[in-house]
């Protein structure tokens, strides 16, 4: 006979997937730089939208934008700690075949070195075994403020879609993504590119503005 539902222990992972705010395009030495104001305000933003969530975490990647973002969201979480890691990157996710791709995406690629490509997959594997997994038992909550490229392979990671379908996936600037990950079966994609703590003035994901409504 099989066990009631309460008597089974399961483990879920929730994680929280942040894009981190719009960077300063102004400065000289791109992509060593912060937050432009903007982004400023959409990491207070984003803050204050997680402000509610019991996070356990917040992991960020080591660049400046996202560290910058990282601590002006852990502003509105008193008591969570932060941690910088190298697998919140900026890396290339995946060493995807330009043939027969779109020809801005066969150029985008193309500009990645050989290291790019070994090391880029590499972290990003790491990353998948680290945040894209369910906890034996209890549960856990995360924040991961990184780049557009890791949180696309984490949402194809999810779907479990074809590799090269991280390409064309394009995040807001502090938009929020929510995964859960359960013991008990596969991922479920709970969010995706959300911007309600947004005004429409503060949404931009780096393609043309008129593509925006």
């Amino acid at each position: 006979m099989p066990p009631d539902r309460d008597e089974v222990t399961m483990g879920v992972r929730l994680l929280y997937l942040a894009r981190h705010g719009e960077q300063d395009r102004s400065a000289a030495e791109l992509p060593q730089v912060g937050l432009s104001e903007r982004g400023r305000r959409q990491a207070e933003l984003l803050g204050e939208r997680l402000r509610r969530v019991p996070l356990t975490a917040v992991h960020h990647g080591p660049l400046p934008r996202a560290a910058e973002t990282a601590a002006l969201v852990a502003r509105s979480l008193p008591g969570v700690p932060a941690y910088a890691t190298e697998l919140a990157g900026d890396h290339l996710p995946h060493d995807t075949d330009p043939a027969g791709l779109p020809p801005a995406y066969a150029r985008m690629l193309a500009g990645f070195s050989a290291a790019e490509r070994v090391d880029g997959p590499r972290v990003t594997a790491a990353a998948v075994d680290r945040f894209a997994t369910a906890p034996a038992d209890g549960e856990v909550r995360e924040l991961l403020v990184t780049h557009s490229f890791l949180i696309a392979w984490l949402v194809r990671h999810a779907l479990d879609a074809p590799p090269a379908r991280w390409l064309g996936i394009n995040l807001h600037n502090a938009g929020l993504t929510v995964i859960r990950y359960s013991s008990g079966g596969p991922p479920n994609l709970i969010a995706l590119n959300d911007v309600a703590h947004l005004p429409p003035e503060l949404r931009a994901t780096g393609l043309p503005a008129d593509y925006l409504v």
